[in-house]
């Protein structure tokens, strides 16, 4: 299968030493447009705001 189930971890609130809010999705694992680790910006409810939640291991 070529779609890899991911985890997206707030950057934000990591920072400011609250709970993180995390996500999960799926990202196409051979497509040379994401080379890296996938960002987006998704809804914290700690930080009660949008905020960019990177790909973690």
């Amino acid at each position: 299968m070529a779609r890899d189930i991911i985890t997206l971890e707030c950057t934000e609130a990591k920072a400011e030493g609250k709970p993180a809010s995390r996500y999960i999705s799926t990202r196409n694992k051979k497509s040379p447009n994401t080379p890296t680790r996938l960002e987006k910006k998704k809804y914290n409810p700690f930080l009660k705001r949008h905020t960019l939640h990177r790909e973690t291991k």
